[in-house]
């Protein structure tokens, strides 16, 4: 059974390992943590197996912004990345919510677009030779 809950400080091995088979690395587990810690992290489960998350904040322009959202390679294509999405718009401490992704990252493009977001822009120069576009869906 698919659930969403906010993670807890005891989750935050399982967040960095899921993020390791995705990146490589667990250059991200300080960031994951100060998420926890924050309230601004919020995983999929399917029974008890974490199976993805979603870490986000209010500091881009005063309105909420996904800054990452990481689904196990394994658990992909099932709804996962769209639930945990679902989840954070029906809780959005803003009403209006941002998140982004590389052009070359046509995948979640069609997650942005299949859960409501449009375009909002583009900025340059983040990763050479490869545009960062902006997504915005209006919540509530």
């Amino acid at each position: 059974m698919k659930n969403v809950c906010k993670a807890n400080i005891d989750d935050l091995d399982k967040l960095v390992n899921i993020d390791c088979e995705v990146i490589g690395n667990p250059s991200r587990r300080n960031t994951i943590k100060k998420s926890i810690e924050q309230g601004q992290c919020i995983i999929a489960k399917e029974g008890e197996d974490i199976v993805g998350f979603l870490l986000y904040d209010i500091t881009f322009f005063e309105c909420t912004f996904i800054s990452l959202i990481i689904v196990s390679p394994s658990s992909r294509r099932r709804g996962y990345a769209s639930l945990l999405m679902e989840s954070l718009m029906d809780a959005a401490p803003t009403t209006k919510v941002f998140s982004s992704t590389n052009q070359s990252n046509i995948n979640m493009q069609k997650v942005f677009e299949a859960n409501g977001f449009i375009q909002s822009g583009i900025v340059e120069n983040l990763d050479e030779g490869d545009p960062e576009i902006i997504y915005f869906k209006s919540g509530r």
